[in-house]
């Protein structure tokens, strides 16, 4: 009995341990086959979307107008025999000879040459369309091909190449409209998706993921960068969100080699609508300027100027006549606040103010010296672009002060500026680098630049500047403004 009992324990153990085995094989694949389930059921399903979408995206090209070289010169008949005989006996005309005028076609005919396609989407059922303003830039004639395959030939209503959107019409209806929607609900990692004309491919279907968002990448849009794939011809096409709305406008790739490396941008569509909205009430975009050149601050020379963090738009250039000089806004100055909205970095005050209305009365603040002020300020309208004005060097100073203690603690020999210097740079006062030595040089400062302030003190003469270099603390660093051509910025000089 003891054995059979031992026996019947044994088997049971056995039993029990085979049943844990299969359980232990089982619940590894049971696990693996619900999380497969899982990730099957959360990866996005494009169909419906495509379907939504895809009868409201066209596809665009441009057509420009080259005239045919006229065959109308006067011909030698022995070249007329020679290429009479290449046509007979080797079927071609001789090398270097003109191309024959086609069949019953006037001479100078212009004819038809391609020259470039893109993508839009429909914004209105009797034929408004949104595309990139460089798909259109410059063409003779623009022609819309709909997914049912229709063509039309569009007229431009307007393009903005500031921001790169334009506006075409082209005379049809009952079109299906997209659904705008809006980029500012867009996350990080959010499902998009893109339809367009990639290498004239239409209808192509492209998806990935929100990478970020308000990418600097242009004057007066933030731009939402993907990772859809965008190549040449997506241009103008939507960026769709998975609720079939229209989030933006795929412009712009990030490439070495003209294609596509995994990096996209596409203009917010809240932005773009302002803009098309301005296009198709009246041709063109009015938008707001205060006549300023502005640039990006160090974390350096934000704590040589006292600031706790670098912020706001720092001040290069004034033009002269311009709203900015108007209100007594100087180059120098720090603007850390546009009618009460922060600016955080540079690029922020041109959108700010882009948008504002000309004419409107604004306020500015802005640091200056270290002291924080509130100016008043009409907006003016951003007519055309002006080219920059090349920098020169400053003349020759008429007579030299060296200050022992700059050339001793900075490395800088510097002179008064005549009246006639000030006058030409329209400065009030400053003085000139005629020597540069370590660390000025370390800090990149030049001969010939103008320093108009250090230490936050405005400098006027050599005299001022020795005051203000004597009682420096020649452990810290100093800041520095500086004018150089038409343009200021500032610069930290270290100690030796």
């Amino acid at each position: 009995m003891l054995i059979l009992f031992n026996a019947r324990k044994l088997g049971l153990y056995v039993l029990l341990a085979g049943l844990f085995s299969l359980s232990a094989w089982l619940l590894p694949a049971a696990v693996s086959l619900g999380t497969a389930q899982a990730q099957t059921r959360t990866l996005p399903d494009f169909t419906d979307l495509v379907e939504l979408v895809g009868p409201s995206v066209v596809n665009i090209r441009t057509i420009d107008k080259a005239l045919l070289q006229s065959a109308a010169q006067p011909r030698d008949p022995q070249d007329e025999e020679m290429q009479e005989l290449f046509r007979r006996f080797f079927g071609m005309p001789p090398p270097g000879a003109p191309r024959q005028q086609r069949p019953n076609r006037p001479q100078q005919q212009p004819e038809e040459q391609p020259r470039g396609v893109g993508s839009g989407f429909i914004l209105t059922a009797d034929g408004i369309i949104m595309t990139n303003a460089h798909v259109v830039d410059g063409a003779e004639q623009v022609i819309v091909t709909l997914t049912d395959k229709r063509e039309f030939v569009a007229r431009i209503i307007g393009a903005d190449r500031r921001t790169d959107v334009a506006v075409v019409k082209i005379e049809a209806t009952g079109l299906p409209p997209v659904k705008l929607g809006d980029p500012n609900l867009l996350k990080v990692g959010e499902w998009v998706m893109a339809i367009g004309s990639p290498f004239g491919l239409e209808n192509t279907v492209t998806a990935g993921i929100v990478s970020a968002k308000g990418r600097d990448t242009g004057d007066y849009l933030p731009f939402i960068q993907t990772d859809v794939a965008i190549n040449p011809g997506n241009s103008g096409g939507p960026l769709i969100n998975m609720r079939g709305e229209v989030v933006g406008i795929n412009s712009q790739i990030y490439s070495r080699s003209g294609g596509f490396m995994g990096i996209s941008f596409a203009i917010p569509i809240d932005e773009a609508a302002n803009v098309s909205n301005q296009l198709r009430a009246g041709g063109r975009v009015q938008r707001g300027r205060l006549g300023v050149g502005i640039g990006e601050l160090s974390k350096e020379v934000a704590e040589s100027l006292g600031m706790a963090k670098p912020q706001g738009a720092f001040v290069s250039s004034v033009e002269p006549g311009s709203p900015a000089e108007k209100a007594g806004i100087e180059a120098g100055d720090i603007i850390l606040k546009f009618d009460g909205k922060t600016i955080e970095k540079s690029s922020d005050l041109p959108r700010a103010v882009g948008g504002t209305k000309p004419g409107t009365q604004s306020q500015l603040s802005l640091l200056r010296r270290g002291v924080t002020k509130d100016i008043a300020i009409t907006v003016g309208e951003f007519d055309v672009d002006k080219p920059a004005a090349k920098a020169g060097a400053a003349p020759a100073p008429e007579k030299k002060a060296e200050a022992n203690a700059a050339v001793q603690l900075l490395g800088l020999t510097v002179s008064d500026l005549s009246d006639a210097q000030k006058k030409e740079l329209k400065l009030k006062g400053g003085v000139r680098v005629d020597v540069v030595a370590e660390p000025a040089l370390r800090a990149g400062i030049r001969e010939g630049d103008v320093i108009t302030q250090i230490a936050n003190t405005e400098v006027s003469d050599t005299k001022t500047f020795a005051q203000v270099v004597g009682k420096l603390d020649k452990t810290k660093s100093v800041s520095v403004l500086l004018r150089r051509g038409e343009g200021s910025h500032y610069t930290v000089i270290r100690p030796r």
